[in-house]
């Protein structure tokens, strides 16, 4: 009788550093290695995803689809509080991994799998996100990070060890080490190479979602989103899923050079890194939903939501979503979102984003209290009283 092998689940993306992972989990645990996909948007291709799995002897082979998941359960939370990691980052790869980690450590549990694998590197951030998540679902399996523990150092020892094993080698993989790109339905991310070098200009080709402002249409292209209770719900009238409101938002903020960031940031393990971001969708809906927020909540709530937004957006971008300090924070970020309903309107013209107009049901915003012509519903005998209890606190 023979005895069944233990199982791993590995976060597969079918590419050459997980196909070498997985080549040498095989080799180093003699399990049997599970592949798990998790399809959030990125760019796939599931049948080289499932060819490459099976050249290795992979029998258990799942890609899940979780895009409306990712976009409503994810980003928008994360929309809702505003985040902006550092004053710039919008947290695109942040908000992926923990919702990878969470459905691998379910698969993980349906195989009665020991362990749980990913192929992040030992100097970034994903590591330290995907393993809170693995610890948070599943805090007795096992987690092997096999770039802290394997003796590949090098570009060329993977290389080497993938012609060893005959694992396919892309050409744009053959010899200097590639950019490293991370992408989802809300962003993508590069970083690497050239970018390492902060005095270096990104080169234009590594945009992949986003035009040159200068190379955008002559003519600007209008947006209106719907939101209700808080979320987007609708372009132009028309009412789309989560992902689908997304995928929109991409393509024509895309087409209209909007959404690029280059930025140096401070990762949680203490290494500045530089990174060229391209979050055309997510950067309207930012725009739109401080819009909208204007004219549907009090100053008081505004202003709590902004205080705490760098510490909700440091938690994010550190792997803590799963964190009690984190759910704390959501909660003072959606005090009131049922009462954030309403359309706004934009205006994308060459790289630049511009609100034409908010509209909305709410009594927050008063165009009677505000109009220069006189009415009854402000009463200027109360500014003089004001103005006094204010120059009291300049002493306080």
């Amino acid at each position: 009788m023979h005895k069944k092998k233990s199982k791993i689940v590995l976060a597969y993306s079918g590419g050459l550093d997980t196909s070498i992972i997985l080549k040498w989990l095989q080799e180093n645990y003699n399990s049997e290695v599970i592949a798990y996909t998790a399809d959030i948007g990125q760019e796939i291709n599931k049948k080289k995803i499932i060819k490459n799995a099976k050249r290795l002897g992979v029998k258990n082979i799942i890609i899940e689809d979780l895009k409306n998941i990712f976009v409503k359960d994810y980003v928008f939370p994360m929309i809702r509080g505003h985040a902006l990691y550092e004053g710039t980052y919008l947290l695109g790869t942040s908000i992926a991994r923990p919702l990878i980690a969470k459905r691998q450590i379910a698969v993980a549990k349906k195989f009665k799998a020991f362990a749980v694998s990913h192929g992040s590197t030992g100097k970034g951030n994903d590591q330290i996100r995907f393993e809170l998540g693995y610890y948070y679902f599943g805090p007795k399996i096992k987690v092997i990070a096999p770039w802290r523990i394997w003796k590949l150092k090098s570009r060329t020892d993977l290389i080497r060890y993938a012609k060893k094993n005959k694992i396919p080698i892309p050409k744009d993989k053959k010899g200097a080490p590639p950019f490293s790109v991370d992408d989802n339905l809300y962003h993508t991310s590069t970083e690497g190479k050239v970018l390492e070098d902060p005095k270096k200009q990104a080169p234009e080709y590594i945009y992949q979602r986003t035009v040159s402002p200068e190379k955008a249409p002559n003519k600007p292209s209008y947006v209106t989103i719907g939101f209700k209770k808080g979320d987007p719900v609708s372009v132009n009238n028309k009412k789309l899923s989560p992902a689908k409101l997304l995928q929109k938002l991409n393509i024509v903020s895309g087409k209209n050079g909007v959404g690029r960031v280059d930025l140096v940031e401070n990762r949680f393990i203490g290494i500045k890194s530089r990174g060229v971001y391209e979050t055309p969708g997510g950067t309207l809906l930012m725009i739109a939903h401080r819009a909208i927020e204007s004219v549907t909540l009090d100053k008081q709530t505004m202003h709590k939501k902004d205080e705490v937004m760098p510490k909700y957006a440091e938690l994010i971008y550190n792997g803590f979503w799963y964190s009690k300090a984190r759910f704390k924070l959501q909660k003072i970020v959606d005090t009131k979102k049922n009462q954030v309903n309403g359309l706004v309107k934009l205006k994308l013209y060459k790289g630049n984003v511009t609100i034409l107009s908010r509209q909305s049901r709410s009594k927050a915003y008063s165009v009677k209290k505000v109009s220069f012509e006189e009415n009854k519903t402000f009463k200027k005998s109360k500014v003089e009283k004001f103005i006094l209890g204010a120059a009291r606190k300049l002493r306080a």
